[in-house]
């Protein structure tokens, strides 16, 4: 028989369920959003679902410029690593030059958080997930409840469960 009459069983890829955390205090900040969540779908996986966009006072620092943020939720078939290094090209290519160090924040054109991966807790000196802030921050859980709304007993799920390893 010819290799091209051969049927092959589709590979599974495995898909994991995240949830991310957008924000962004400069320039024209709905489309900054819309289009990270686009760049997002392209690069990262299909988006399930995303909340409305949320206008907030900036978190953690002065700056006359107010925030809008959203959260999504996304099939992917990345590993948390390659999740970061794609979120974290993702802001390059919007024009995001540097991170916040030391808890010094600043105004941004974008932010993309991981807020929980699966149910997993990942902590490494790159990622900490769920997200170590984010049950402390309303512009997080305000997006986040709309379209996750056990999220905090998922968190706290997640870090008793880790607690007992």
């Amino acid at each position: 028989m010819p290799a091209n009459d051969k049927h092959y069983p589709e590979m599974q890829i495995e898909k994991h369920e995240v949830f991310l955390s957008l924000g962004t205090n400069l320039g024209e900040k709905e489309k900054n959003l819309t289009t990270a969540i686009e760049l997002l779908e392209k690069t990262v996986g299909n988006i399930i679902c995303q909340s409305s966009f949320l206008f907030t006072e900036p978190w953690g620092f002065e700056s006359g410029n107010t925030f809008i943020n959203a959260a999504v939720h996304i099939r992917t078939s990345l590993t948390p690593m390659q999740l970061l290094d794609a979120t974290q090209q993702i802001e390059r290519k919007m024009g995001r030059t540097s991170k916040s160090l030391d808890n010094r924040y600043e105004d941004r054109l974008i932010d993309i958080d991981i807020l929980l991966y699966d149910r997993q807790h990942i902590a490494t000196e790159r990622l900490s997930v769920p997200h170590p802030l984010m049950l402390k921050r309303q512009f997080v859980t305000e997006p986040l409840s709309q379209i996750l709304p056990d999220y905090a007993e998922m968190v706290n799920s997640i870090l008793q469960q880790s607690a007992t390893q």
